[in-house]
């Protein structure tokens, strides 16, 4: 059930939590530049009026979130540190200091699923528009990366090993006795599994390999057999079946039992040949770098993404790019919905020496986009995506770029005009120790 949020009105006789905290700090300064009111208004509509047991405020959950990808948090970790932080409460929108926490860290879980992929870009929205005209720049550059999933690194081994470990599972909770455990036989099959890579090894291990897929089979064919034609087991099974039936050159296989959509992409790279995830496509403004799209993907080709990230691009800022710097990934697209797309060529199109320069400029610059790529990866969870589904995904990755926007911002009070500004607010406060003054 929504409730309306209680009025903002001093708590105490003396002074608030405000009161005692920097005012020039970023957290603070970066709480009172968001318009928290448009999520109480867009979100507000997703609880019911009348029934159900009040919700947490709006502003807690969205501003958890944000402290969330900002710091780099886990969900248990940021709502652990909300009861040790002042400057988080504030930014949360709590007026007396409360040294409990806030929520349980589950329903951080529930609230992403109840905003969605639509409110999560409400989010990222405002962070564009919290850095002013930094993110209205018609030219931006665009390129895409991966976001790997939180799997181990799948081979066959593995995952027969977890459909047989998943079957026992289903039995035992189904009390279906089967006709053999396998525990012993496995047991020593794990022991011919290793070091594979000897050559006294290898045809050891790879009858111990096929054994253990034939064991992973009878115990699916049996369970499908003993199983209620109506149970919901069978589409478990169904996914089962698949796995041990996909060859070494299939298309659309399998990784991952808890997580069937991860795609394996490679990318060129030296160090890491496949990355297991999804693909991510990236827009930001091209000299003042701020994100202004990102969207999530399962494996397309590069200039597919191309326009759904421009339309995104056009409702977090109001307005089409004029021009869109690509890498060479993005080849064959020249313009999208009345957007430029450049891409670099062999330099044969009979372009003058002044457009030659001009454009060479812009790829130099289009480069930049790849170390914010990679602070978005270590310092805001795109990395690697610990939320499930093709959902998590897209939720993910346009978190992490709000967080990026944020701290942006954040980084921008650290200047010398902005730590001017920061001095003068701190002699424009009244300190908390007039308030006992007076008070006395």
């Amino acid at each position: 059930m929504y409730t309306k949020p209680a009025p903002a009105t001093q708590q105490t006789f003396f002074f608030s939590l405000a009161d005692t905290l920097d005012r020039g700090h970023p957290l603070f300064v970066l709480a009172n530049k968001i318009e928290w009111g448009a999520f109480e208004e867009a979100f507000g509509k997703l609880y019911s009026p009348d029934f159900g047991r009040p919700c947490k405020p709006v502003r807690l959950m969205v501003g958890l979130l944000i402290l969330k990808y900002v710091r780099n948090l886990s969900d248990e970790s940021v709502v652990g540190q909300w009861g040790e932080n002042c400057y988080y409460q504030h930014f949360c929108g709590n007026a007396q200091f409360v040294p409990a926490a806030p929520c349980d860290a589950s329903e951080l879980v529930r609230f992403r699923d109840r905003i969605g992929e639509a409110g999560v870009e409400l989010i990222l929205k405002e962070s564009v528009r919290v850095n002013g005209d930094d993110g209205k720049e018609p030219d931006i550059s665009v390129d895409t990366t991966v976001q790997e999933k939180a799997i181990t690194f799948p081979t066959d081994a593995k995952l027969h090993r977890k459909i047989v470990a998943k079957c026992k599972g289903i039995a035992e909770r189904e009390s279906i006795a089967l006709r053999q455990s396998y525990t012993r036989t496995l047991k020593r099959l794990a022991l011919d599994q290793r070091f594979r890579n000897h050559p006294r090894n290898w045809k050891k291990a790879r009858k111990a390999d096929r054994k253990a897929k034939t064991i992973a089979g009878r115990l699916v064919r049996e369970l499908a057999r003993k199983l209620p034609a109506q149970s919901p087991w069978h589409k478990a099974l169904a996914l089962f079946a698949r796995v041990l039936s996909q060859k070494k050159g299939d298309t659309g296989k399998v990784y991952s039992l808890h997580e069937p959509e991860v795609c394996c992409i490679a990318k060129g790279k030296e160090h890491k040949k496949y990355e297991f995830g999804n693909k991510v496509c990236v827009a930001y403004t091209k000299t003042t770098g701020v994100i202004t799209g990102m969207l999530s993907f399962r494996n397309p080709y590069d200039g597919h993404t191309l326009e759904a990230v421009l339309a995104q691009h056009g409702r977090l800022t109001g307005a089409r790019a004029a021009t869109a710097t690509c890498d060479r990934g993005f080849k064959g697209e020249k313009e999208v919905g009345g957007t430029a797309i450049q891409v670099p060529d062999s330099g044969r199109e009979g372009r003058g020496e002044y457009a030659t320069r001009k454009l060479r400029r812009d790829f130099r610059r289009r480069a930049a986009i790849e170390p914010l790529i990679g602070h978005a990866k270590a310092d805001h969870r795109l990395g690697r995506n610990f939320l499930g589904g093709v959902a998590g995904d897209a939720v993910n990755a346009m978190l992490a770029a709000a967080a990026f926007n944020f701290k942006r911002f954040m980084n921008g009070l650290k200047r010398p005009l902005s730590l001017f500004v920061r001095i003068f607010l701190r002699h424009l406060a009244p300190p908390a120790a007039c308030h006992h003054a007076h008070a006395a």
